[in-house]
């Protein structure tokens, strides 16, 4: 790695998709209007309810505002991308992009975890469910997956500005990402590469343990409940997280832990757009459509 940046590339291409623009425009447009009315309005529907100020609807607000803001990193530059004849960059602006975009991405995969493990105290013992989870204890909670993100961020964009780019400035991507990123460095990339599996692998691992840890605690106490019901009604509230995870961490896997290389970019494309613009639109449907008291609040507004 060399030991400062000294780039000659002021700024870099975005080269996004080749084909169907138009088409791909309206679509994702589309799909950018539905994520901000989706999510605004869940964040709206949580404030305005005082039924849903519990624990696990503070949280799933955060979780919406998230979505807001890394799909809002991303998808006005790729709107704009497919309008022009080349998406430019500069070189400070496609950092700032990555950086905002870690940190989001990060603190949502941390609050996941958070959130798996509030479903665990909330059926593992539902009579001390809002002492355990306090105010004062979710709000800890969400400092600690912002931080968490902050640091990631801080970490990989240090890394990132170390390095020197000499030309070519095409990037393979319609936003800037590490992996494509690394492509294009005269540096020696072994450092930050190391980096990334190393703070991706334990953010990652971290969180999945706690999900699957938590997850599997609920399974053994659903399994002792004798009613039917109660079971029915313990599963519904954690099916809807366990969408969210496996859309977030799977399309994420793919995106980070496949190998670098350029026969795979457009394959890390085709994931990115599921991380980074499916998701966030999904998410306050799945749990508006399986959460009852969110239906009903739609309902009743």
């Amino acid at each position: 790695m060399a030991g400062g940046n000294c780039s000659s590339v002021t700024e870099f291409v975005l080269l996004g998709f080749t084909n169907l623009q138009e088409l791909l425009f309206v679509i994702f447009l589309l799909t950018y209007i539905t994520t901000l009315v989706g999510n605004l309005g869940m964040i709206f529907l949580i404030k305005t309810n005082p039924q849903l100020h519990v624990p696990m609807y503070f949280f799933l607000s955060h979780l919406s505002f998230l979505d807001i803001c890394s799909s809002s990193s991303i998808t006005p530059k790729l709107l704009s991308g497919l309008l022009a004849e080349r998406n430019i960059i500069s070189f400070s602006g496609c950092i700032t992009q990555f950086f905002f975009f870690a940190i989001f991405g990060t603190t949502e995969a941390v609050l996941l975890a958070v959130m798996a493990y509030d479903r665990y105290v909330a059926i593992r013992e539902p009579l001390h469910y809002l002492t355990t989870i306090s105010h004062e204890f979710c709000v800890q909670l969400v400092v600690g997956s912002y931080t968490a993100g902050i640091l990631n961020a801080l970490v990989h964009t240090s890394a990132l500005l170390q390095l020197s780019f000499c030309g070519p400035n095409l990037v393979n991507h319609f936003y800037c990402e590490i992996p494509p990123l690394l492509l294009l460095s005269c540096s020696d990339t072994w450092l930050n590469k190391m980096v990334l599996f190393v703070c991706v692998g334990f953010i990652t691992t971290i969180s999945l343990l706690v999900i699957v840890v938590s997850y599997t605690c609920i399974l053994l106490t659903t399994w002792s409940f004798r009613s039917v019901e109660g079971r029915h009604k313990a599963f519904s509230t954690c099916t809807s997280h366990l969408m969210a995870v496996a859309l977030f961490y799977g399309s994420a896997a793919f995106l980070y832990f496949h190998p670098f290389s350029r026969q795979a970019e457009d394959q890390g494309k085709t994931a990115s757009i599921f991380y980074t613009v499916v998701t966030p639109m999904l998410n306050p449907f799945i749990y508006s459509l399986r959460n009852q008291e969110v239906r009903s609040t739609l309902r009743r507004a």
